[in-house]
Order: C-alpha cells, then sequence, then structure tokens
C-alpha cells in the first residue's frame, strides 16, 4: 500500500470510521491469523466507510438505494451502518452457495441483505445492511488468476457485496451491470486502488 493510499485510508478513519459498525465472525476451522491479516477491522472499515461515503453522495443527486426505498433520508443519514462478514472454506461455501443460489459450487462472495421492515429498524440503534459470506480459498485463487493481491481483491469484493446489499445487481441486465461496475471503479479509485476490470488490476 502506498502512502498516499494510507493518506486516504487514515482520513477515512476520521471523518466516517464512527458511522460504521462491522462484525467478522468465520468457520471454526478458519485460522485466527488469515483472519487478523485479512478480514480486520482496521482492514475493512476504511473500504466499508469509503462505500458508503460514495453512496451518501449519490443519494444527495438523486441515487435511489433499491432495498432501501421506504427509509427516510434522515434515518439513512443519521444512524450507524452495521454489516456482519462471515469467512468459510470451500466446502461450507458450496452448500452455502447451492442453497442460497442453487449452484453446486463454492463462489467468492454471497450477499444476504438485512430486508429488515422500517418499523423494526425505527427502534433499532443502527442500521443493518445484511451479511456478506466470504470463501477465503476462493478470493485466493481468483487474485492469483487476476494477478492481484489478496487483500486488494478483498478490497474489491467488500465494496461489490456491498451494494449488493444495497439493491444493486449485475445480473439484472447490461445498464445494471455498467452502474453497479461504475460505482465499484469509482469508489475503490477514491481509495487508490484500480479498476478490477482491467487486465491485470
Amino acid at each position: 500500500m502506498n502512502q498516499s493510499n494510507n493518506d486516504n485510508i487514515n482520513a477515512l478513519k476520521i471523518n466516517n470510521l464512527d458511522k460504521v459498525e462491522l462484525d467478522v465472525s468465520a468457520l471454526d476451522s478458519i485460522d485466527e491469523g488469515l483472519i487478523s491479516r485479512y478480514y480486520s477491522a482496521d482492514r475493512l472499515l476504511p473500504i466499508m466507510a469509503a462505500t458508503l461515503k460514495y453512496i451518501d453522495r449519490r443519494i444527495e443527486n438523486g441515487l435511489m438505494l433499491p432495498y432501501f426505498t421506504d427509509i427516510s433520508l434522515e434515518t439513512w443519514q443519521h444512524k450507524i451502518k452495521a454489516l456482519d462478514i462471515y469467512i468459510t472454506d470451500k466446502i461450507e461455501g458450496r452448500e452455502l452457495n447451492l442453497e442460497a443460489r442453487g449452484k453446486d459450487y463454492a463462489t467468492n462472495i454471497l450477499s444476504y441483505p438485512s430486508d429488515l421492515p422500517v418499523a423494526i429498524i425505527d427502534l433499532m440503534p443502527t442500521l443493518p445492511l445484511g451479511e456478506l459470506i466470504i470463501c477465503h480459498e476462493v478470493v485466493v485463487r481468483e487474485a492469483a488468476e487476476q494477478d492481484k493481491s489478496v487483500a486488494q481483491h478483498i478490497s474489491h469484493l467488500l465494496v461489490h457485496g456491498m451494494l449488493h446489499l444495497l439493491g444493486f445487481d449485475h445480473e439484472l441486465g447490461q445498464a445494471e451491470q455498467e452502474e453497479m461496475e461504475g460505482f465499484e471503479i469509482e469508489i475503490l479509485a477514491s481509495l487508490n486502488l484500480p479498476n478490477p476490470y482491467l487486465p491485470n488490476a
């Protein structure tokens, strides 16, 4: 990570980290050192904060969040956003992907939106975004195939997964894919990370 990237993340820590809450858990067989190295709050919270900061700016310009259309702007702006992340292996990842999407293989990330009624969210101290399930073995394999670092790939997948939790879906059509990828590229650029859709990015 270069100095400019460190400066960006430090600025995000000062400005936005009081607005986000992150809980990371893992399958018992996942090594704690791996969690500390790749999935610590210090690594992931700045990415989460950058994503939400970008989305907030887009909301100010009229963007609607498909899964949060019933939430008032005041509620969205003032509640702490909470995210759960669960790290798993290929065996459990395959089972979860088959159950969730009918696909019999382990995928890199699964997104489970919170889908809570507004009346419940209004009573909660935080606004739960949902849960992301990451299969670390798949992430490592994909990072090697794409000639990028594991940390860089995780950064992209976290942004990608959070956008899914907000209701954006690249599988709905070409326009939706281009919109979502555009968001990802701009969010990662704010962290001085390259366009993940370019070769060797």
